[in-house]
């Protein structure tokens, strides 16, 4: 390593408040002592909270081992979203916090969820759970991670049935308001968020929390091809002081269909999203050491025109065949009920994020699902699709991969 990049590195590790000892351990572990990688170089402000988090920071969704979370406090990554129903995420991110050796330096985001595979309508504690039910969700979840405190509780997966108000009484429920403020004045939380990627009222729900004075910050999803709302909801926000966290900024990851260098396509949508003034970072799933070294290059660095065009490219491939989640434009041209959206995320995280288990669980637990969908002839949801999707289609071959029907020839 160069003197000046080692200069350079040192300062930006020195910023970030990484624990050395996660440094040492995640080093010793990977073998990449004396090695230069790439890692996070920028930090932001999220809102008024006083935390500064990594631009690029930890989805752990799908986390497989603490080491993992070593290696990207090594590089930098000092902020981890994390949830009950995601597994084994909770105890190896705790695993690696006793390793680490520096909480007070790492930003620990979890959900009022309950331990459960997911479920819309059920993993995330509704409306008539009482007081002792979200503060029992957060103290099992200090439990798992082996700590005193979490930064942030999250009232996730706003808008996942058609309902608005059911939906704005969940992001209000006076039992979660309380609760927050009981488990806040016992040091066990220090914010609460309000998280939301549709399929139903996403800017609605979104907006009704930044104006409630309730939420800290928002996490909606964003990215470069939907949600023509979502700007006036960040603008909002930045007005009120209210910190913003993209997620889904990979809109879909389908295979680009042209042979970009690796990681090319994820660092431009990442510059894309970071573009935005009122972006305080984003969270991405990291599942193994390549994807920090796919992903990280692209922090600090401005969209540039070739990032535009690597986009401009997807989109142009993609536009006509990935559902804007969040939009609602076809659901209530389906006289049968279907959750179009809802199914197509599920397939989503099946074909695009590898997911496979957690989609194919979920999908089982709705109802109606895309099965009544074999024989009908009403192309109603094409039609209300503004964007040219596919509908009926997308969701006969969503149920044909997601259930366990026997495939007809």
């Amino acid at each position: 390593m160069k003197r000046r990049t080692f200069i350079q590195s040192a300062a930006l590790l020195a910023a970030s408040g990484v624990p050395v000892a996660a440094r040492a351990v995640a080093a010793e572990s990977d073998g990449s002592a004396g090695k230069e990688k790439a890692r996070v170089r920028s930090y932001r402000a999220l809102g008024k909270t006083g935390m500064n988090i990594s631009d690029i920071s930890f989805g752990a969704g799908r986390l497989a081992s603490s080491s993992l979370v070593l290696r990207a406090m090594d590089r930098g990554m000092n902020y981890f979203d994390t949830a009950p129903d995601y597994g084994q995420s909770e105890d190896l991110i705790g695993e690696a916090l006793r390793k680490a050796k520096g909480r007070d330096k790492i930003h620990i985001a979890s959900k009022y969820c309950q331990p459960i595979t997911y479920q819309a309508g059920k993993s995330h504690l509704q409306v008539g759970s009482k007081q002792a039910d979200y503060i029992g969700a957060v103290e099992n979840s200090l439990k798992r991670l082996g700590t005193d405190y979490v930064d942030t509780v999250f009232v996730h997966a706003i808008g996942e049935s058609t309902d608005f108000e059911a939906e704005k009484a969940r992001l209000l429920d006076p039992e979660m308001l309380a609760a927050t403020e009981t488990l806040k004045k016992a040091g066990k939380i220090r914010f609460l968020a309000a998280s939301s990627h549709g399929p139903n009222h996403m800017e609605r729900l979104m907006t009704a929390a930044v104006q409630s004075g309730h939420f800290d910050y928002i996490m909606p999803a964003f990215n470069f091809m939907k949600f023509p709302k979502v700007p006036e909801v960040l603008q909002e926000a930045k007005a009120k002081g209210v910190g913003v966290v993209a997620m889904k900024v990979l809109a879909g990851a389908k295979e680009s269909g042209m042979k970009f260098d690796a990681g090319q396509f994820e660092q431009a949508a990442f510059k894309w999203a970071l573009s935005h003034a009122e972006i305080s970072g984003l969270v991405i799933t990291i599942q193994s050491a390549q994807d920090l070294d796919l992903f990280l290059p692209a922090s600090g660095q401005p969209l540039t025109a070739a990032d535009q065009r690597v986009l401009d490219h997807y989109a142009a491939l993609h536009g006509a065949d990935y559902c804007r989640t969040g939009c609602g434009d076809c659901l209530e041209a389906c006289d049968k009920g279907v959750d179009v959206a809802t199914i197509l995320r599920h397939q989503m995280y099946f074909e695009d994020y590898g997911d496979e288990k957690r989609a194919m669980q979920a999908y089982a637990s709705m109802q109606p699902n895309a099965g009544v969908c074999a024989d009908c002839t009403d192309a109603a949801c094409d039609r209300a699709c503004g964007y040219g999707v596919s509908v009926g289609s997308k969701l006969r071959a969503a149920h044909r991969t997601l259930s366990l029907e026997p495939v007809v020839a």
